[in-house]
C-alpha cells in the first residue's frame, strides 16, 4: 500500500456560461484538467455521494458555503465540491441549494474518482457507482491532508458523516484538533 501523494491527472467535462451564444440555454461544454484546477493554487476538495441527497444537502455543501470566507482568509483559493454526477446534475443542484461560493466539480465519468481511489460501487441504494465521503486539502497538486470517513467499503449499509465535513477541515487549518468526531483517517490505496 502506498500513500495517494497529489491529486490524478483526469479531464472533468463541464458547462460554462457563454454569451456569444444564442438562446435560453447560453453554456457550452468546456473541458477542465486537474492540472488546471490545483496547479499554483491552494484547494479543498470534498466529496459526497450524490447531489440532492440528504447529508450532502442538509450539512455537507451548505457548511463549506457557510465557512467559505473564513477559508478564504486563510489562504485558501478554492473549494469544490466533487461528486460522480454530470454537469447538468451539479448545476441544477448549486442552483436549488443557492451555492454561490463553493465550485461544483461533475466527475461523471468517476475518472477522478477512481484514480483517487474513493469509487465504491453503492448498487444496494440504486446508485451504482459513486463517491466515498472524503475532504482534502490540496497545495498545489499535492495532498497536504485527506480525511476520509469511516467503514470505506462496497454497499456500505450506512453513509458515514464525521471527518469530512467542514468544521474538521477548518480545525486542522488552525492546528486545532476538531471536536466530536472520530480521529482523521489518511486514505491509502494499494
Amino acid at each position: 500500500m502506498h500513500r495517494i501523494e497529489y491529486v490524478p491527472d483526469a479531464t472533468f467535462k463541464t458547462r460554462v456560461r457563454d454569451e456569444s451564444l444564442e438562446g435560453s440555454n447560453p453554456y457550452r461544454w468546456q473541458d477542465i484538467t486537474s492540472k488546471e484546477i490545483f496547479a499554483g493554487k491552494k484547494v479543498i476538495v470534498f466529496s459526497l455521494p450524490g447531489a440532492f441527497t440528504p447529508t450532502c444537502s442538509s450539512n455537507h455543501l451548505p457548511r463549506y458555503e457557510e465557512l467559505y470566507d473564513e477559508f478564504k482568509a486563510m489562504g485558501i483559493d478554492e473549494i469544490y465540491c466533487i461528486s460522480v454526477n454530470d454537469a447538468f446534475v451539479m448545476f441544477q443542484w448549486s442552483r436549488h441549494m443557492e451555492a454561490k461560493k463553493v465550485k461544483m466539480l461533475p466527475d461523471g465519468n468517476g475518472e477522478f474518482t477512481r484514480k483517487m481511489g474513493m469509487l465504491v460501487d453503492k448498487s444496494n441504494l440504486g446508485f451504482g457507482m459513486r463517491a466515498w465521503r472524503y475532504s482534502m486539502l490540496v497545495d498545489d497538486g499535492k495532498i497536504e491532508e485527506l480525511f476520509v470517513e469511516p467503514d470505506f467499503s462496497d454497499n456500505c449499509p450506512t453513509d458515514p458523516f464525521q471527518v469530512s465535513d467542514a468544521d474538521t477541515m477548518l480545525a486542522a487549518l488552525k492546528g486545532e484538533e476538531p471536536t466530536e468526531v472520530s480521529e482523521p483517517r489518511r486514505a491509502f490505496v494499494g
